[in-house]
């Protein structure tokens, strides 16, 4: 549970990607019951409200993270409403089908432009800011891609997750004289809305939940708050040595 007594982000504003639901929806939560002023952003309007009524100090912005121009009205909705960026949390993702010989274009460059370019360019323009702040990035990739994705289709999504987690590896050096630290978290199998737009009917999802559920020693789904802690603990004040790491929060996927 969030301690909703400690105002460990008073004063501080956090922009969030694909706040809508899941991951997004409780970080933006944890943010603000412990402070912060946070922006949720993501493609679904309706979605993005029912967050900002979870907790006051949401605030919402409606626009595609990969579209062009996306990075700069981000960042500057985020200072014209608070004035400052503290934290950035790119957790925006798509996950699409993509098995290798019957991988689709479109689906490909879609996901390459949202997991992967969006984060590259929202980060180039927050940098500035967070640098004032001494300013925290926080990638959210995937725990189970790092050990080989076991289920087909997946292997390109579990790839350009991957390559987040080089970028984090790479930025905290590359940032690390500004003051922004920059970290990662990677969920294992989480109970989150994204399964809903693989193409896969509901009886699927129950299949690939249970073959999921045989990688996991804990042997269960995990709950977006349970990230959602993660991520807001790496973003304290407390966390201020720690840099360049991927913390898997998987119930033990990554080692099982």
């Amino acid at each position: 549970m969030t301690d909703m007594t400690a105002a460990h982000f008073h004063g501080k504003a956090v922009i969030v990607t694909g706040g809508g639901t899941g991951i997004g929806r409780a970080t933006a939560r944890t943010f603000a019951e412990q402070g912060a002023r946070v922006l949720v952003v993501g493609r679904t309007a309706d979605r993005l409200a029912e967050t900002a009524a979870e907790a006051p100090g949401i605030q919402q912005l409606a626009t595609d993270v990969s579209a062009p121009g996306a990075a700069e009205l981000i960042v500057n909705t985020a200072r014209e409403a608070f004035g400052r960026i503290d934290v950035l949390v790119n957790n925006a993702a798509v996950v699409r089908q993509t098995p290798l010989g019957d991988a689709e274009r479109e689906a490909a460059e879609e996901m390459l432009a949202v997991n992967l370019l969006a984060p590259v360019h929202l980060t180039q323009a927050a940098l500035p800011h967070l640098s004032e702040t001494a300013g925290v990035v926080i990638n959210v990739s995937t725990a189970i891609g790092q050990r080989g994705w076991p289920f087909t289709g997946g292997e390109l999504y579990a790839a350009l997750k991957a390559a987040l987690d080089t970028l984090t590896r790479s930025w905290a050096v590359r940032f690390a004289p500004s003051g922004v630290r920059v970290v990662g978290v990677a969920p294992g199998p989480i109970a989150t809305p994204i399964g809903q737009h693989q193409g896969l009917d509901a009886e699927q999802l129950e299949a690939l939940r249970t073959t999921l559920i045989e990688h996991v020693p804990l042997r269960r789904v995990g709950r977006a708050e349970e990230v959602a802690f993660w991520i807001a603990q790496l973003a304290r004040a407390e966390a201020g040595y720690t840099t360049g790491v991927v913390l898997p929060v998987d119930g033990g996927a990554l080692v099982g």
